[in-house]
């Protein structure tokens, strides 16, 4: 008799998530689709209204869903928000911040800015969560919301691209620490998506030109087209991928 695999696992009932930076745009979308597939969904962001409404809707849903006000720049409340919480097993550390502009026109409180929220921020948030993964023994994944600004440059990008490179580098690096707990790194580099965050940038038509020249697909991304990666990032169908980035670039970096 012929012994078929079974079908992939992309269930997360029983999981604890946390998403950062959740209650709009990317965050939202992320929260919206691991609590549909089961998960216990804990959204946080500096807006605690913002989440408190998309916990609401989730729960409305019928899905298990709370929130947070909290500011992941804050590393006091950071360590106090993981002190008072059971062990998360899903992570999906999301919050983050752009200020285009040229290299030359760069200061100090804009480097700050980019670079304190992007990276020193998701690297204390991921610590947070690995720890309370490897005190509680069972697991689980880190999802850094990259870029694939984090694969190549651009004009106007020097903060961000030195943040979302910086990321890469910091999850691969974190794969290698936390394997042997059975915690998994990740990044997802997603293209422009459109969100509040992109849209001011969007709406300049020939900044949007510019883009949907590079994406080969010839259109802008949605929140819609990386909910699959994020589902995926988090399920068990993805138990043996770590340390590496999942690009969801319309073939962007292809070029």
């Amino acid at each position: 008799m012929t012994v078929l695999p079974p079908p992939p696992d992309f269930r997360l009932d029983g999981k604890r998530a946390l998403v950062t930076g959740a209650g709009r745009g990317i965050g939202l979308a992320a929260a919206a689709t691991l609590a549909g597939a089961g998960a216990h969904v804990t959204l946080v962001a500096r807006s605690g209204d913002e989440v408190a409404a998309v916990a609401t809707a989730l729960a409305a849903r019928g899905d298990a869903a709370e929130s947070a006000c909290l500011d992941v720049r804050d590393l006091s409340a950071v360590s106090a928000f993981f002190a008072d919480r059971p062990a998360f097993d899903i992570l999906v550390n999301n919050a983050g911040t752009n200020r285009p502009m040229p290299m030359q026109n760069v200061t100090e409180a804009d480097y700050d800015a980019v670079l304190d929220l992007n990276v020193k921020a998701a690297f204390f948030v991921a610590q947070g969560a690995a720890r309370g993964m490897i005190a509680a023994g069972k697991g689980g994944s880190l999802i850094h919301v990259g870029s694939q600004m984090g694969h190549v440059g651009g004009p106007n990008r020097s903060l961000y691209c030195a943040s979302k490179w910086a990321l890469e580098g910091m999850s691969k690096a974190m794969a290698l620490d936390l394997a042997s707990h059975g915690i998994r790194s990740n990044t997802l580099a997603p293209t422009f998506i459109e969100t509040p965050m992109t849209r001011p940038f969007l709406d300049d038509p020939a900044f949007r030109a510019n883009v949907l020249a590079r994406i080969k697909l010839g259109r802008l991304g949605t929140v819609d087209d990386l909910t699959g990666a994020i589902l995926f990032l988090a399920a068990p169908a993805s138990s043996l991928v770590t340390g590496t980035s999942l690009v969801v670039d319309g073939g962007w970096t292809a070029d």
